[in-house]
C-alpha cells in the first residue's frame, strides 16, 4: 500500500506520516515513510510519502503510484495536480470543507474521492487549526490500511512525551470524529 500526503509546511505532515508509519510497526507490517521538502519554509506546499506492506519493502524511491492520496490544505486543490499517478482503483482523502461532489467537481474527476472538514474538527476538539491528527482517522477509514485503535495508541505514543495529556486525549478525539465523519 503506496500513500502520498500534500500539505503546507508546519501543518504536521510528516509528524501524521510518522504516527502512520508507527502504527504500521505495531501492527507488525513492514514500512518506510520519509517527506520530501521543496523551500523549507513556513507555509510551502510538502509532500510525504509511506509504503505499509505485510512483506519486507525493497524500494526506495518517493511513491509514484500512490494507492491512496491524503490532502491537509484545501488550498492545494485546484492548484496542484494532487491526483498526479494516483492508482484507478486508488482514492483521495481530503480535507475539504465542502462535501465529496464538490470536491469531484474542484477536481474534475470521477475518481474515488472522499470529503472530510477536518479543519473543523481540529478547531472543535484541538482548538487550533491543525488537521494531520483528522486527517490520520479519516485515512484509516478509508482505506482500512490499518486499524483505528494502532493509529490511536501509536499517536499517545509519539505526542505523549511532547505534549500534555489533556491536549493529546483531544488529538485522539480529532481521530475518532474524522473516522467518524469522512464521507
Amino acid at each position: 500500500m503506496e500513500i502520498r500526503w500534500h500539505g503546507r509546511g508546519g501543518q504536521g505532515v510528516v509528524t501524521a506520516n510518522e504516527i502512520l508509519a508507527g502504527a504500521a510497526l505495531e501492527e507488525g507490517k513492514y514500512m518506510k515513510a520519509f517527506p520530501e521538502f521543496g523551500p523549507e519554509r513556513m507555509g510551502a506546499p510538502i509532500r510525504a510519502f509511506a509504503r505499509i506492506s505485510e512483506a519486507p519493502i525493497k524500494v526506495h524511491s518517493q511513491v509514484y503510484f500512490p494507492d491512496y492520496v491524503v490532502v491537509l490544505d484545501p488550498t492545494l486543490i485546484g492548484n496542484i495536480n494532487v491526483l498526479e499517478g494516483m492508482k484507478k482503483e486508488g482514492a483521495l482523502v481530503a480535507n475539504y470543507p465542502d462535501g465529496k461532489e464538490s470536491l469531484r467537481r474542484a477536481l474534475a474527476t470521477d475518481m474515488d474521492v472522499h470529503a472530510v472538514n477536518a479543519t473543523k474538527i481540529a478547531l472543535e476538539t484541538i482548538g487550533k487549526p491543525l488537521a494531520n491528527t483528522a486527517m490520520l482517522g479519516a485515512l484509516v477509514k478509508v482505506s482500512g490500511v490499518l486499524e483505528l485503535e494502532s493509529i490511536k495508541k501509536e499517536l499517545r505514543n509519539k505526542l505523549g512525551g511532547k505534549l500534555p495529556e489533556k491536549v493529546v486525549e483531544k488529538n485522539v478525539l480529532s481521530v475518532e470524529r474524522a473516522y467518524e465523519e469522512v464521507d
